[in-house]
């Protein structure tokens, strides 16, 4: 999946951040289920270590009789990116990690062609030249990868799409890759690290990695709206050839505590949190600046500076939104594909409770 949106303060002109007639927080879920951009969804706002809000509506059983409640567990797809920026970034400051070491000083069994050029910075930044799915069968397998090292040979014979550090290609392949690494400097399968050191460190106890026919307590079914707006009932993917770039679930009061817990120093020092938020000077096209696990928005007057991600896949949507000067963080996760723009939309809707 690729995200284009360009400009954050677009959305914000046309909603404001101060009109005197806006919806709340809970009509915009209400509205948002009424017009049929999601089946279900769920989300939250916290500021500081305060959650001021969460919001679940819309329905999260195939049967369409469940609602969806404020613990509903959901796929976050791409935002677990920054998870695995996160354990790159701990690692680093432990001196297990060199971000600049060409990765084969990691991997020597990876072809030397890439290896020997690719860096951690490079799978970071989205440089390092690794392409993305190739086919529709590739993006929804249903084939079992029992470990990242399995996972990795889907991709790593293919020729690099540029020399690595030159250019920016998104590249959910490329966080794959980057997890395969931090297992190789942790000494830990990717799943055990990101456990211990991240959803136990920021008390996230309904989080973790999405396992293909496995059955989780209050997991929301999968949907996808069509062009024509419909929403229908999809089909379960395998997300074992995308784990650290896209296989984790969790829900809203699970992905408040991660935006706290990264932006309070829980996780990351104040410098790698600074770092994370760095990039480098490559063309990008019309993408937003990309730094580690991160897209950068840009700054707004009264919120300041604005990071986050995105993510979709099958039976998700979802935006994360960062505040770092105000410690804040927006949550929105749904349960339903093609529908991301319009999870982005609503988390800037929901700016005004940060600016109180």
């Amino acid at each position: 999946m690729k995200f284009t949106i360009t400009s954050i303060f677009l959305f914000l002109a046309i909603y404001g951040l101060s009109a005197q007639d806006a919806p709340t927080a809970d009509e915009l879920l209400t509205n948002a289920i009424a017009a049929q951009q999601f089946a279900g969804i769920n989300a939250g706002v916290a500021v500081g270590d305060e959650v001021i809000w969460l919001g679940a509506d819309g329905y999260c059983s195939e049967d369409r009789q469940t609602p969806c409640n404020i613990d509903t567990r959901q796929r976050i797809a791409s935002i677990s990116k920054t998870f695995t920026a996160v354990a790159a970034l701990q690692l680093q400051e432990k001196g297990l990690l060199d971000f600049d070491l060409p990765i084969v000083h990691y991997l020597p069994d990876y072809p030397a062609f890439a290896a020997q050029k690719i860096t951690a910075r490079q799978l970071l930044h989205h440089t390092a030249g690794i392409g993305g799915y190739l086919s529709g069968k590739e993006t929804e397998t249903t084939k079992e990868y029992a470990t990242l090292a399995e996972a990795i040979t889907i991709f790593q014979g293919r020729e690099l799409l540029f020399e690595p550090g030159t250019q920016y290609q998104y590249s959910t392949y490329g966080y794959v890759l980057l997890g395969r690494v931090i297992e190789v400097a942790s000494g830990q399968s990717f799943n055990d690290y990101i456990q211990i050191n991240i959803f136990d460190k920021a008390g996230m106890a309904q989080s973790g990695v999405d396992i293909f026919e496995q059955e989780y307590q209050n997991k929301s079914a999968f949907f996808y709206r069509t062009r024509k707006g419909k929403i229908k009932n999809a089909d379960a993917n395998n997300l074992s050839n995308r784990v650290p770039g896209g296989g984790i679930y969790s829900n809203a009061p699970d992905m408040l505590k991660f935006g706290q817990a990264l932006l309070n120093g829980t996780l990351l020092q104040d410098s790698s949190l600074a770092l994370m938020q760095t990039y480098p000077d490559v063309d990008r096209g019309k993408n937003n600046p990309y730094g580690m696990g991160l897209f950068l928005y840009g700054d707004n007057p009264t919120v300041g500076p604005v990071i986050g991600h995105s993510g979709e896949q099958t039976g998700a949507a979802a935006q994360m939104m960062l505040f770092p000067e105000k410690k804040a963080v927006i949550i929105v996760l749904s349960n339903t594909a093609l529908a991301w723009r319009d999870a982005f939309q609503l988390s800037v809707n929901l700016f005004p409770l940060v600016a109180k």
